[in-house]
C-alpha cells in the first residue's frame, strides 16, 4: 500500500547525511503534493556557558543558523515545491524534535539523515535512534 503523505518534517544540520535526507524529503514532497517543513536545531550542548550567557554569540550562532535553513527552503523553493516552511528549535535536537516541534507541526512523516558507524559508536545511542525510538510518527531514516 502507497501512502500519500500531506506534511514531510526534514531534519537537517550540515552533515552529508542530512543532506542526503534533505534531498530524499524534496522528492518525497513533490510526489505526495505535500507540505515540507525543514527544521534544524540550535544545539546548547555545543556552547560552554560563558558562550551560552553571551547574547551576541547565542544571536551570532542563531542567525548562522536561520540562514543555513534559509539556504535548505530556497533549494526547496528552486526544485518547485511551493508549500515549504522554516523551524528552529533549540536544545537537544531528538528530544526538540520528538517532544517540541511534532505536536506542534504535526506531520505525517518525520525524514532524518544517519550516519553509519562502526565499531564502538554504532552501539551508541544518536539522535536518530532516539527519534525512531520515541517519535509517534512514522520515521524514515536515510544513509549517507
Amino acid at each position: 500500500m502507497t501512502e500519500d503523505f500531506k506534511k514531510i518534517l526534514v531534519g537537517v544540520d550540515d552533515s552529508a547525511d542530512a543532506l542526503a535526507a534533505f534531498q530524499y524529503a524534496l522528492h518525497r514532497a513533490k510526489a505526495d503534493g505535500a507540505e515540507l517543513i525543514i527544521a534544524s536545531i540550535l544545539e546548547d550542548d555545543e556552547m560552554n556557558v560563558y558562550q551560552a550567557m553571551n547574547k551576541d554569540y547565542v544571536h551570532g550562532e542563531r542567525a548562522e543558523l536561520e540562514q543555513h535553513i534559509n539556504e535548505y527552503r530556497h533549494l526547496a523553493e528552486q526544485a518547485g515545491l511551493t508549500n515549504v516552511r522554516a523551524i528552529i528549535g533549540e536544545g537537544n535536537p531528538g528530544e526538540t524534535i520528538v517532544k517540541t516541534i511534532i505536536p506542534k507541526v504535526k506531520p505525517d512523516l518525520l525524514i532524518i539523515g544517519a550516519e553509519a558507524k562502526k565499531g564502538l559508536a554504532k552501539h551508541f545511542g544518536s539522535q536518530a535512534t532516539y527519534m525512531v525510538k520515541h517519535a509517534t510518527i512514522s520515521v524514515l531514516v536515510v544513509r549517507e
